[in-house]
């Protein structure tokens, strides 16, 4: 606003000038007249004297009305040209200020169509209104940009066709396969009613908007979610590899892993180790708010098409009932096998449970198995993490992987996942090492200290380590943890009193 009113007093000032000028040359001519007809009766001869006398005072008189009449003229033009300047400047400030008005609601008017283009692009046909699809790489780029979007109970019904097909469970509830309309495919997860008991809807959406502004590639995307009376639900990227269990278990006689055809070299099952600690270390240090898993296992760690890794079920231990979070067979805190000791002892959580729960995954990684198998041969190899610890110590690591089939191409890389597990699931959380700490070991940016005993502190009566306590599985029964509970007795070794937790200063 303030160029155009100095444009405009820039205006009005030359248009002064100039009216100065025109006075100016008007009263120049005048006088110039009034010279001539002076000099003309000197001139004259004296017989025509007076008529000449008269002429002049007349022409005298003339010029000077001519010349008041000329000022009066410029006096008038100079008020004429201001009130116009007044006059512009008022219609350009009006100019503006409906300008800028328009401008305010058509940009109102805009953000309004923006907002249901996006209802659009995940709306179905509901009570008979159809509602125009939008494309798929818009919708994605507002899910980054905005918060999750809300879906209907209807609509969640009508994109996995009433919840045909089942992709998994957990101990959070159901997932199922789903497209929605503009061709997107995802995954719905529908949460038990047991979880979710009391949960506020202020509260879920909270949570689900601390999840939502969680993005790195190695974390599986959440779209949206629902929260219906009936229907409790979060919307995530469908991963086409699905998760990476299907890939580990394969040829061990295990009906639920993966089958010869599905099994991976193990180059890549490093690099899917090396972006899961990436996505894990994410959680931990780099998103707004530390977010603690509390579930690391191959069940959640899924594949896209070129196999790169993505942490699932991120968070869904804050949207679950605080006491429910405890530890049980139905998930909340943690899988039987993967769950560090001090979900399930009398001792404060913090993220190096994750650590410890990674630990256990790498081992799986390693010898493509499930850590306990009693249908092992040897009792000593049931339990596979005891086994490695009891081969490193007597320096035979070449059996772990001569066993797992691993090339020598491989074997410096596998050499070092085998100690980065073995710190990883320290008993004691403070000699647990960072996952910052774990991917520089990982990719080789830094040197392993030699791993102590992870298994010292739980001894059973002839002094030798207890594979129930660590395996979380009782051999007896193939129930969890029958035999030691939240308040058993654990003696604890010498050994215990003077471990190294180098890492936990990383």
């Amino acid at each position: 606003m303030r160029p155009v009113k100095a444009s405009a007093i820039h205006l009005f000032r030359v248009g002064q000038q100039r009216l100065r000028v025109i006075a100016m040359a008007t009263r120049q001519t005048a006088r110039a007249s009034h010279n001539l007809t002076s000099s003309a009766q000197f001139s004259s001869p004296a017989s025509g004297g007076a008529r000449t006398k008269i002429k002049q005072q007349f022409s005298s008189q003339g010029s000077e009305e001519q010349a008041d009449m000329s000022a009066a003229v410029a006096i008038i033009s100079s008020v004429a040209g201001a009130a116009t300047v007044v006059v512009a400047i008022a219609l350009i400030r009006r100019c503006c200020v409906v300008k800028r008005k328009m401008k305010k609601k058509l940009k109102k008017k805009e953000m309004q169509r923006r907002s249901m283009e996006a209802q659009a692009a995940t709306s179905t046909a509901v009570d008979d209104v159809v509602i125009e699809v939008g494309p798929v790489e818009k919708f994605l780029n507002e899910i980054l940009s905005e918060r999750p979007m809300r879906f209907r109970s209807e609509q969640l019904a009508a994109c996995t066709r009433n919840f045909s097909t089942e992709l998994g469970s957990g101990g959070f509830g159901v997932v199922y396969r789903g497209e929605l309309p503009n061709g997107l495919a995802v995954a719905v997860k529908v949460l038990k009613a047991s979880v979710m008991k009391k949960r506020v809807e202020e509260q879920f959406m909270a949570e689900v908007g601390t999840i939502g502004r969680t993005y790195h590639v190695n974390l599986v995307r959440l779209y949206g979610f629902c929260f219906d009376s009936d229907t409790k639900a979060l919307v995530y990227e469908f991963l086409e590899n699905g998760s990476l269990d299907q890939y580990l278990y394969s040829g061990n006689g295990d009906e639920e892993g993966g089958s010869k055809e599905k099994k991976l070299e193990w180059s890549t099952l490093h690099a899917i180790a090396v972006g899961t600690a990436k996505g894990i270390r994410y959680l931990h240090e780099e998103c707004q708010q530390k977010i603690v898993h509390y579930d690391i296992k191959p069940g959640n760690i899924l594949l896209n098409a070129d196999f790169t890794p993505k942490v699932a079920d991120f968070g869904l231990a804050r949207l679950a009932e605080r006491e429910n979070t405890h530890m049980t067979l139905t998930g909340g805190r943690g899988t039987p096998g993967y769950a560090a000791p001090e979900l399930w002892m009398a001792m404060p959580t913090t993220e190096k449970c994750d650590v410890y729960s990674f630990g256990m995954v790498l081992f799986e990684i390693l010898g493509r198995r499930r850590n306990y198998d009693a249908g092992k041969a040897e009792e000593s190899r049931e339990w596979f993490p005891r086994w490695v610890w009891e081969r490193y110590e007597r320096e035979e690591l070449e059996c772990v992987l001569d066993d797992a089939g691993i090339g020598e191409e491989d074997r410096e890389k596998a050499e070092m996942m085998c100690k980065v597990a073995l710190w990883c699931v320290q008993f004691q959380p403070a000699a647990r090492p960072t996952m910052s700490s774990v991917l520089r070991m990982l990719k080789g940016d830094m040197a392993i200290v030699p791993p102590v005993n992870p298994f010292h502190y739980v001894m059973d009566s002839g002094g030798s380590t207890s594979s129930t306590m660590w395996s979380g599985t009782n051999v007896s029964s193939g129930g969890y943890l029958t035999t030691v509970g939240r308040d058993s007795e654990i003696s604890v070794s010498p050994a215990a009193k003077s471990e190294r937790d180098d890492f936990s200063k990383h």
